[in-house]
């Protein structure tokens, strides 16, 4: 269009809206200008331009500022739950004169800090903190919107999250370790859930007074219980009251710092003499106590209880034959070893365990009198896993083997299939293995609220000892040796890698012990299992020692 003709139209635009045309009219102006979302304007599309990332950004933090919940949540592209959180922001978390100082954008992603004052009860504390927001363009709209998430308003808030301030729900604890030294999250960053659980759990047994906090409610606990609430500001300060856990200072230092070497990885230590857990400590994304409450394919650390069962019910012993093929078939479906494991069809059981030679187990697990529940009553009955009983404290997760049949039931005694544990499951099976005695895992004494601990019959002498022998071997002659080398006293380990559908790379699993300590890892798409969750076991059991 030529530039005179272009501004003919414009001006002949204005004299209609002058005239009264109204809503018509600025269609007409929108469509010629670009500008606008009337009805003959093509929707915008393609990343939002930086105009667009900083004007959004800015409209929703004055929104926000002013207090004005529905405004705010208007600039993001879920306006309900965006609206039901801001408005608790101000009505139920009773923050107020909130200022926000927007940082350098990078791209669509805005950080910014917040500087806010919580009002309750004639006492006044200030709060601070830093978050990120993005900005998309609206599918439906094409309009350039905050991407909601409940991080936004604060970055520890999760979906189904909201904050409050409140008389607190449990009176503060001072959770104390064995030797009596305090465990803050301060000092034991991943304890913060644990500890939040124990005040929720066992506060007013422990003899503080509540005070005044500002809190993040959390919608439920993956198992299904209710979740407890993590404090964010303390306005008014109860009693604390002291509470006695079975943690080890220095082993749980030494379990934070292991696993913070690796993404997605948790580990647990207990004392096998007495089932107390010395150390548990998780290095998530989504602050979930993998360690205690995970749900995953255990991988070859499984072994343990197979070889047992074997063992049990007389199909080998350690010294007795385990060959191990390139592959086995179970009911059609072929099963390998990993890459550039040689065969030997005259290994013994303790050779096949050592190397975790996965065809050695397949093809025995098919002998007499071994049914498809017999892996099943093994697990439960000597070592006290899949029945849903444990008490140890806190929210657990005991452990799942389901008796299975055909190629499942090959895969459940490799640690793949439908079998289910955690760390702390894992570290338990090694705890019995070596002292032939179930102790159930706990991290609060059951002398404090009288529960009942969960019981199993354990093994017999002559099968602990063999398991041991051959933990032992693959400590100092095959599979864990790397990683375990350089610890001095009686030590033992098992290797563990889990293929998960959907992923390249393999969860790793590594379980040891030294001395009168058991250890387990799983670092999440971690690789063989000494690659990543074997240096983590080894570091807990050095400082164990």
């Amino acid at each position: 269009m030529a530039k005179g003709v272009k501004a003919a139209v414009i001006g002949g635009v204005f004299a209609v809206m002058l005239g009264g045309a109204g809503y018509g009219a600025y269609n007409i102006v929108s469509a010629v200008s670009g500008d606008g979302a009337g009805g003959a304007t093509t929707k915008k599309s393609g990343p939002p331009d930086a105009g667009e990332i900083e004007e959004t950004s800015e409209n929703f933090f004055a929104a926000w500022e002013k207090g004005e919940a529905a405004q705010a949540a208007s600039y993001t592209n879920n306006a309900e739950e965006a609206g039901a959180l801001l408005t608790a922001y101000g009505d139920d978390a009773f923050i107020g004169d909130v200022e926000i100082t927007p940082g350098k954008a990078s791209g669509a992603t805005v950080p910014f800090s917040v500087k806010a004052t919580v009002t309750f009860g004639g006492k006044s504390e200030p709060l601070g903190y830093e978050s990120v927001l993005s900005v998309v363009r609206g599918q439906t709209t094409g309009r350039p919107l905050v991407d909601w998430q409940p991080s936004v308003v604060h970055p520890e808030l999760k979906e189904g999250d909201t904050l409050v301030t409140a008389e607190s729900a449990q009176p503060p604890i001072e959770a104390v370790g064995r030797d009596g030294s305090v465990l803050t999250q301060e000092k034991y960053p991943s304890l913060g859930p644990v500890l939040d659980t124990l005040r929720q759990k066992y506060g007013e047994q422990a003899g503080g007074t509540p005070g005044v906090e500002l809190v993040i409610r959390h919608s439920g606990a993956a198992t299904g219980e209710e979740a407890a609430d993590t404090p964010l500001l303390t306005l008014t300060k109860g009693k604390a009251g002291k509470l006695p856990t079975t943690l080890s200072a220095g082993v749980q230092a030494a379990a934070e710092k292991a696993v913070r070497r690796y993404p997605e990885s948790s580990v647990v230590a207990v004392e096998p003499s007495t089932g107390e857990v010395l150390a548990v400590a998780n290095h998530r994304e989504d602050g979930f106590n993998a360690a205690f409450q995970g749900q995953v394919a255990p991988g070859s650390t499984m072994k343990i209880i197979t070889a047992a069962m074997l063992i049990d019910n007389g199909v080998t012993s350690m010294n007795g034959p385990a060959p191990c093929p390139n592959s086995a078939v179970m009911r059609s479906q072929t099963f390998k070893n990993i890459t550039n494991m040689p065969p030997n069809e005259g290994a013994s059981l303790a050779n096949s365990f050592l190397r975790s030679c996965n065809t050695a187990f397949i093809k025995l697990i098919d002998e007499e009198p071994l049914t498809d529940s017999s892996l099943t009553q093994e697990a439960q009955e000597r070592f006290g896993l899949g029945r849903d009983d444990w008490k140890t404290g806190i929210s657990s997760f005991d452990g799942s083997v389901p008796a299975v049949e055909g190629p499942d039931r090959a895969a459940n005694a490799i640690g793949q299939g439908q079998v289910q544990m955690n760390p702390l499951n894992m570290a338990s099976v090694t705890a019995t293995a070596i002292t032939g005695t179930f102790r159930q895992p706990y991290l609060v004494s059951p002398d404090l609220d009288g529960r009942q601990l969960a019981q199993a019959k354990g093994l017999p002498a002559g099968t602990a000892s063999q398991l041991k022998q051959m933990m032992r071997l693959t400590a100092t002659q095959g599979t864990g040796r790397p990683a375990m080398s350089g610890l001095g006293g009686d030590i033992g380990a098992k290797t563990g890698s889990a293929e998960v559908d959907g992923k390249a790379t393999s969860d790793s699993w590594f379980t040891g012990f030294r001395d009168d300590v058991a250890a387990a890892a799983m670092v999440q798409q971690g690789g063989h299992g000494g690659d990543a969750a074997g240096p983590i076991v080894a570091a807990v059991l050095r400082a164990g020692g």
